[in-house]
């Protein structure tokens, strides 16, 4: 990675509070242990342990917020808003979401950027935002994180797309490990298809 290839610094969020303890809640430690659980905006770790796992989305969202500058709210507490919204659907311990249309407009109304839901988003439009300053919400599956899919899956995780190289984008990784798959991962344009699913969400800045 070079200068070049970042249009501007995006700091990084885990969708957990502890991002160095990412490698034990992927492989079931509960994460109501997680000792910053307090940190999102829950009223309890057991609601924090609810959705963690399923903030993927609102962790590029922070990310992109705090590359704007802009206050960046709790985990949780954006989840509220989201559900509100209707981009997330929960029925008991079901849930249906990240909806990509309504959080689009979430997004525009809220904060005034300039969010798009693309259901079919092909590599040249990723890079032709990344280099016009913007960020891409890339749906993957979530073995992108050491670039071994598992079977054929792709999709059902979110990424940030944050820059890109002439071989590689770079992603932000809110499952991602401290071992180097959370900030700025790499991940081949020859290899991102086995992840990729083709669809995203653009934030393309402030509209207007």
């Amino acid at each position: 990675m070079t200068a070049s290839t970042i249009k501007h610094a995006v700091p990084y969020y885990s969708q957990w509070e502890s991002a160095a303890l990412v490698p034990g809640f992927v492989a079931g430690a509960d994460a109501a242990g997680d000792p910053l659980w307090a940190g999102s905006g829950a009223d309890s770790p057991e609601e924090y342990a609810f959705w963690a796992p399923r903030m993927c989305g609102v962790a590029c969202l922070r990310m992109a917020l705090g590359r704007l500058g802009v206050p960046v709210p709790p985990s949780v507490e954006l989840v509220k808003e989201l559900c509100a919204a209707g981009a997330y659907v929960r029925d008991g311990d079901a849930v249906q979401g990240l909806i990509y249309q309504p959080f689009a407009e979430y997004v525009n109304a809220r904060w005034g950027l300039d969010a798009r839901s693309e259901p079919r988003l092909d590599h040249g439009t990723v890079r032709d935002v990344l280099a016009g300053g913007g960020l891409a919400m890339l749906s993957v599956h979530w073995s992108i994180r050491t670039l071994v899919p598992a079977g054929a899956a792709r999709g059902g995780h979110l990424v940030l797309a944050v820059g890109a190289t002439e071989d590689a984008v770079l992603v932000h990784n809110p499952s991602g490990f401290p071992d180097g798959s959370q900030r700025y991962a790499p991940v081949p344009w020859a290899e991102l298809d086995r992840f990729y699913a083709g669809r995203g969400i653009l934030l393309a800045g402030r509209a207007g």
